[in-house]
């Protein structure tokens, strides 16, 4: 993400994503102009706080008219870095690191895994979805060869300090952590945790004891 994001709210940044995306869409379907309630219904944030994420970049749509597609994604694709293409690392092949680099991220073509690591021989040396797959032994030499400074951790929880400590050595900047391990790092280093149990635990109990208004709100008093 470019320097002019790094001062907004960290929420306000989280959403920028989906804006791009849905964006895309509307310029593949041909639309001019879009308004913060369209927005707001195809991403499921209400209006006022688009209009809030929005101007943290300035007068980005006109009051009446709404907000011009074609500008706002160019404006947002220069913000999120859309130009670049950003490889990724997936350290451990197993069945949810399989699916990752099955699905790849494809419908981000900025973003793309483009190495793996595993400890399983009958795994190394091969090919999966166009990834080859190296012996974590490798791990350092490779990154830094590469130059990847972002990595996705899909391995038993058990190792994921020890290995993210290896990642902190070859100059890794930003992991995605798919363990429940909660990873001690270098103050140079940003961990994002996806805790699949966590989540659904989570969703499990607003079901059972909140609306879903109840839940919006909720989400947007935590900001």
């Amino acid at each position: 993400m470019s320097s002019e994001t790094l001062k907004i709210p960290q929420a306000t940044a989280k959403r920028l994503p989906l804006y791009y995306r849905f964006l895309k869409n509307l310029h593949s379907a041909g639309k001019l102009r879009v308004s913060s309630a369209e927005l707001s219904e195809a991403v499921k944030v209400d209006s006022a706080t688009i209009r809030r994420d929005f101007s943290y970049f300035g007068a980005l749509g006109k009051k009446g008219y709404g907000y011009n597609v074609d500008y706002l994604l160019s404006f947002f694709r220069k913000t999120l870095d859309q130009d670049e293409l950003t490889k990724v690392a997936l350290v451990g092949v197993g069945n949810l690191g399989t699916a990752l680099l099955n699905y790849n991220f494809l419908k981000n073509n900025n973003t793309k895994i483009s190495v793996a690591f595993d400890i399983d021989e009958a795994k190394i040396g091969s090919t999966m979805s166009g990834v080859t797959i190296y012996h974590m032994d490798d791990m350092e030499k490779v990154l830094t060869e590469l130059g990847i400074t972002i990595a996705i951790l899909t391995v038993p929880a058990p190792f994921a300090q020890s290995i993210t400590d290896r990642l902190a050595q070859a100059n890794v900047k930003g992991i995605l952590n798919f363990t429940p391990a909660r990873l001690t790092v270098p103050a140079t280093m940003r961990v994002h945790h996806i805790d699949l149990a966590v989540e659904l635990q989570s969703l499990v109990y607003f079901l059972k004891h909140y609306g879903v208004n109840e839940v919006e709100e909720l989400e947007e008093v935590e900001e």
